[in-house]
């Protein structure tokens, strides 16, 4: 076994599977998490509307993409979806509380999104789904992928940002 691909099994199982276990948080509620129900609040007073659209779109991203980090399965779409996730994550949980975990800060997701880079630049290594499939795309798409999904999570932090329009009061007769 060679240490580099040892090592990326590794943090790919790490990464993958911490992810994965945040998204059965919200989807079924595990570990104390909050379930499909009081995620979709979360969500939506975190002004993500339509709220259960962008909840499933959080839970999937964590929970299938985790689990397909972890196995090397479509790596590179996985990590896609991840760094979307991440960038949603950071900026509107996260960043407002400094660094540290302590305080809720992006310490922590930030080395979650540094495995997923890891995994997206490198590839997922020779102990997995991807090899055994010969699933890998060229550099040029990589890069691409990379953009894709950091400008996915800043769209999707930019729509909590705009205010909603002003209805104009009703008229007295």
């Amino acid at each position: 076994m060679a240490l580099a691909d040892a090592a990326l099994l590794i943090v790919r199982l790490v990464v993958g599977l911490t992810f994965a276990a945040h998204g059965a948080q919200k989807a079924f509620g595990w570990w104390r998490g909050p379930g499909i129900e009081g995620w979709q609040k979360i969500v939506a007073s975190m002004h993500f509307q339509p709220a259960p659209l962008w909840t499933l779109v959080s839970i999937g991203a964590e929970l299938v993409g985790g689990l397909l980090i972890a196995s090397g399965l479509f790596t590179p779409l996985a990590a896609t979806l991840l760094i979307g996730q991440s960038v949603v994550i950071i900026l509107k949980v996260h960043l407002p509380n400094g660094f540290w975990n302590k305080a809720g800060g992006v310490e922590f997701p930030l080395a979650l999104a540094a495995g997923v880079l890891i995994a997206l630049g490198v590839g997922p290594g020779a102990y997995s789904i991807d090899r055994l499939i010969g699933f890998g795309l060229v550099e040029p798409i990589l890069w691409a992928l990379l953009i894709v999904g950091l400008l996915g999570g800043v769209a999707a932090y930019g729509i909590t940002r705009i205010a909603p329009a002003t209805q104009p009061a009703p008229q007295q007769r």
